[in-house]
């Protein structure tokens, strides 16, 4: 009952990531680099790369410019989702959704368990869709946003992946998730 056609083909979309520190630059930023590296390795364009303190507004700032420009599809931010009181990045971007999507902060923590057991529960991770812009905050430490770019995020931005995948729901273009289309007379789809 797959969704995805199996001969689909490999979309490459816009991305920008965002590095959320206090006390990073770009000669120290190791969970930047990584996500620039997987998400190019994979086929998709980095559009933008930025760092920016810990503080809300300066956050919500800047995936709000991004959520705004045609060339940008996902915005992948780490850093800031713990609990100390400057980490603001889940407060920064929860008002942005127009759709949040709750399963990959459930995932991502399922997927942390394996490897820093119940210190998972600390995680923040969110993510959702605003203006046709998928978002996905993770926290800041290199293997964290290995996880969730190998464990969840590159499958979702990849069209291939079945039975359905987040690409649709950023390129107009796409065609979209057979699951998603509204069921006409006798089941059919329309």
């Amino acid at each position: 009952m797959a969704h995805v056609h199996a001969d689909a083909p490999f979309v490459p979309l816009g991305m920008a990531v965002l590095t959320v520190s206090d006390t990073r630059g770009f000669d120290a930023d190791g969970s930047g680099d990584l996500l620039s590296a997987r998400l190019t390795a994979a086929g998709h364009g980095l559009v933008e790369r930025r760092i920016v303190p810990d503080d809300l507004y300066r956050i919500r700032a800047e995936v709000s410019a991004w959520v705004a420009r045609d060339d940008i599809q996902a915005i992948l931010v780490n850093g800031g989702t713990g609990f100390t009181p400057r980490d603001t990045t889940p407060e920064a971007l929860t008002p942005l959704f127009d759709k949040a999507i709750d399963g990959y902060g459930e995932l991502f923590r399922q997927l942390s368990l394996e490897t820093i057991g119940s210190s998972t529960i600390q995680s923040r991770a969110v993510a959702g869709g605003a203006n046709r812009t998928l978002i996905f905050a993770m926290p800041g430490s290199p293997k964290a946003c290995a996880t969730a770019w190998d464990g969840i995020i590159k499958a979702q931005l990849d069209a291939r992946t079945r039975p359905c995948n987040f690409v649709a729901m950023v390129l107009p273009e796409a065609e979209p998730c057979a699951s998603r289309q509204s069921a006409g007379p006798a089941g059919a789809t329309t």
